[in-house]
């Protein structure tokens, strides 16, 4: 849809005592006939400062229940009672979220309740609701606001700052005209993109649901008539629930009869010569490497490393490559195969396979089993999974030359599914960045939508 520019415009500065000068520069030039003004001036921060009550809860918004950048306000759960003091708010006010700017949070909410300290309570003395929640929304002035923090772990802009912000305002018709149109607009995006989300769902279930069938059950007829392998081998019970009947020419084995099993250990951080920045050169597996354990197969360059002296003081030792690697504390069950030597932590285990089974197949069991791991776990700081359990763990044991083409099959089907994935992701972050720009022009008068919406909501 092209869109019109305003047929004038003017900059959109302001020198201290509000006169308009030389423009600003995230708006630009705004309509002739718009204002401009510090948001301090056309919305009132609302700073009612509440002791939450246990005894008569409210509705408590926090920054969790606002999602980025739509303004959507989640799920609220009715028993959470906050601790301390709280913001209240009223129906009507918007609320705008001060900690970790770049997050754009900002809501409307429809009734009265109580909301964390974090988030601004604002009135808007000169502008419409949703026009206000919208322009707090635009980019640029949430790139604004987020250079302007403080605090390193947790960054947080000040209302000092935030409401000295320069914002444009339309006259009230238009206020409403825009938020209607960028209403239905935005609606449109957003079920757009959550069709693409629940396909991409969709596509990572077939995906493990590929995988599970295939190391279970074995190849599908066509994939192991080219790999000449038996088609369609007739099933017997493996007598493990989570892996249900196998063809009867394969085995069901513990994991530690078929991969010998190692740990580790973190050398001492206490004792500074096993931590010399120059000498850490070890890669060391450990629970800081989550992130990439969750996205690949394959692990060689580590988010720590630890030194010989740190290895030679310590329980931890190095490990060939080609090992499986297996978490068994935080999430249970991330797995990956070593690229290089390296070492584990006490939170990882390392199976190292023996002649029965190939790396590559272990993982893939692995990666079956690991719904089937949370039975097993304890502890609700530190899920962990004793070691009395991880040498109950079993796998199926196809023939050598079956692993190596199921690993084979898997890779080239799950690839498909990947790129397919990645495409429908880039739909949506293609899909996102127009509505973010949407709201931008919209709110700063780049287009016009009034022809759009010639019949917009009378004057309330």
């Amino acid at each position: 849809m092209k869109l019109p520019a305003y047929p004038k415009y003017k900059p959109s500065g302001l020198s201290a005592c509000g006169h308009a000068q030389a423009g600003v520069e995230w708006l630009g030039d705004v309509p002739e006939h718009w204002d401009v003004k510090r948001l301090k001036m056309a919305a009132h921060l609302t700073d009612k400062k509440v002791e939450a009550d246990e005894e008569n809860p409210v509705p408590y918004i926090g920054m969790e229940n606002i999602e980025s950048w739509t303004g959507r306000l989640l799920p609220i759960n009715p028993d959470v009672v906050p601790t301390g003091t709280a913001n209240a708010f009223k129906a009507g006010h918007t609320l705008f979220g001060k900690l970790r700017p770049y997050l754009a949070k900002a809501c409307n909410p429809d009734f009265d309740g109580l909301c964390s300290t974090e988030l601004l309570v604002l009135n808007g003395v000169e502008f419409d609701r949703d026009s206000l929640r919208y322009a707090l929304l635009s980019d640029g002035f949430i790139k604004l606001v987020d250079s302007s923090t403080y605090g390193s772990k947790m960054p947080r802009a000040s209302w000092d700052f935030i409401g000295n912000c320069v914002l444009p305002i339309a006259p009230p018709a238009e206020q409403r005209a825009i938020a209607a149109f960028l209403d239905r607009e935005t609606g449109r995006v957003d079920r757009l993109v959550a069709k693409k989300r629940e396909l991409i769902e969709r596509l990572k279930e077939k995906r493990t649901a590929l995988i599970s069938r295939t190391v279970t059950r074995g190849l599908p007829p066509s994939a192991a008539r080219a790999a000449g392998l038996p088609e369609n081998p007739s099933l017997k019970p493996s007598g493990v629930e989570w892996i249900g009947d196998i063809p009867t020419h394969w085995e069901v084995k513990k994991v530690k009869f078929v991969a010998k099993m190692e740990s580790g250990h973190t050398p001492s951080r206490s004792e500074p010569s096993n931590w010399v920045d120059d000498e850490c050169v070890i890669p060391w597996v450990s629970l800081n490497d989550t992130k990439h354990l969750k996205e690949h197969d394959y692990i060689g360059d580590t988010a720590v490393k630890i030194s010989e002296e740190g290895m030679k003081n310590s329980s931890a030792h190095l490990l060939p490559a080609g090992v499986v690697v297996f978490t068994r504390d935080a999430t249970i069950g991330l797995t990956a195969i070593t690229t290089s030597p390296a070492a584990v932590s006490q939170h990882i285990i390392a199976w190292v396979p023996g002649p029965k089974v190939t790396p590559k197949y272990l993982l893939l069991s692995f990666k079956v089993m690991q719904q089937y791991l949370e039975s097993f776990t304890f502890g609700s700081t530190l899920k962990t999974i004793g070691m009395t359990d991880v040498r109950k763990l079993v796998t199926p044991v196809p023939p050598l030359p079956e692993q190596a083409a199921i690993a084979a099959y898997l890779d080239e089907e799950t690839a498909k599914l990947d790129a397919l994935v990645a495409q429908v992701e880039e739909a949506v972050e293609r899909l996102q960045e127009y509505r973010t720009a949407l709201i931008t022009a919209a709110v700063t008068g780049k287009i016009d939508v009034r022809a759009v919406l010639p019949r917009a909501p009378a004057n309330k």
